[in-house]
């Protein structure tokens, strides 16, 4: 995700400042996160396939790295969660991708049924061989915090459960939360009979080492390391500095032109008010649902960002000069977000706003990288 210019900037705000146990200034390696990775290895001897799920948005470094040489060993279907949030252009180069790698690769969606029925299926298909011989097979579900991994067990559980009415009561959802690392322990359930399938839900579990500062903030940015780690304003600078390097926001003209007219129309209609219409009103929360409301905020933020972009005549290259250009958008930004500059934190205010859109897949619903 971006350029040598992000990383530098980044490399610089973040100083000496490592993604590892107990190294440099953080400690994001939390002690559940080691008794996990114990239970996971000595589980992986005993699965008779794996589903390996990661952020289709950052196929390659929503890995686990340390399982690898593992997981390589074993029957593996990588499940590419999200793929509604990545860039439709270039995830059928990641499939192919990892089919040169004579892996098998799935792109979906874990709150979609009939997404996960495909993974399932596939799943199946792999187990084929297996189940001749053996009447019970294990299926281990894992991945590194926030890819989605709650999220695709409870479609399979809800899945099972139509097949399987009776088991509904023996059966527990996985824990989902909005921090990595919320599901902690290893539970599992029935999916099907004769044989009997079971799948295992794991925690989200990263490596205690990250060799690269650009792969720990594609992590943080998508939402797999806490933000408390790395700090919300440095994760939206990273993500300004990808976009204004892919120069992402030069493709939102048309919305910013829209807001334009939005803007002359309104001023065409003013009209003369009277005394009655001095009077406070009280507040109308928007009418629209809430997804329209979120929409119109996006296209605010897309408008700030193409009109900042456009405007800046320095060297995208040059990361002083991209710095400038980032400081410019922060203004913009608090302005699109409606954010009071007698706010207490504002600059964090417009970085928690930001990456909440972006996770949400607005205003970039096509974000895509290794």
């Amino acid at each position: 995700m971006g350029g040598n210019v992000a990383q530098k900037i980044l490399k610089k705000q973040l100083g000496d400042m490592s993604f590892a146990t107990g190294g440099g200034t953080i400690n994001w390696f939390p002690g559940h996160m080691a008794a996990a990775t114990r239970a996971i290895n000595s589980r992986l001897k005993l699965a008779d396939l794996v589903i390996e799920v990661r952020d289709s948005r950052i196929p390659l470094s929503s890995a686990n790295q340390d399982l690898q040489p593992r997981l390589s060993t074993k029957r593996r279907v990588i499940a590419l969660n999200k793929k509604d949030l990545a860039n439709p252009n270039i995830m059928h180069k990641w499939v192919d991708y990892f089919g040169s790698c004579k892996q098998d690769c799935l792109p979906i969606n874990a709150h979609s049924r009939s997404s996960v029925q495909k993974l399932l299926e596939l799943v199946e298909l792999k187990l084929k061989e297996k189940i001749a011989n053996e009447p019970t097979l294990l299926v281990m579900v894992i991945g590194v915090p926030n890819v989605g991994k709650s999220a695709l067990i409870n479609c399979i559980h809800q899945i099972a459960s139509s097949r399987f009415p009776e088991q509904e009561k023996k059966k527990k959802q996985a824990k989902v939360g909005p921090l990595p690392g919320v599901t902690q322990d290893i539970a599992g359930f029935k999916i099907a009979q004769r044989p009997s399938i079971y799948v295992l839900d794991t925690p989200g579990v990263l490596v205690p080492t990250i060799s690269d500062i650009e792969t720990g903030l594609k992590l943080a940015l998508t939402g797999s390391v806490k933000d408390s780690v790395v700090g919300e304003e440095r994760i939206a600078q990273y993500l300004l500095a990808v976009l204004n390097t892919r120069q992402t926001p030069l493709h939102w003209r048309n919305v910013h032109n829209d807001i334009l007219k939005g803007l002359q129309n309104e001023n065409d209609d003013k009209r003369d008010y009277n005394l009655k219409d001095l009077l406070p009103k009280r507040r109308v929360l928007p009418v629209a649902s809430n997804v329209h409301y979120v929409e119109g905020i996006a296209r605010e933020v897309q408008s700030a960002l193409y009109s900042t972009l456009s405007e800046f005549r320095g060297d995208l290259e040059d990361e002083n000069e991209l710095e400038i250009l980032i400081e410019e958008q922060f203004v913009a930004l608090q302005k699109a977000l409606k954010i009071s500059n007698k706010a207490n934190e504002a600059r964090v205010m417009v970085a928690k706003k930001f990456l909440t859109l972006f996770r949400a897949g607005q205003p970039f619903p096509a974000m895509s990288t290794s």
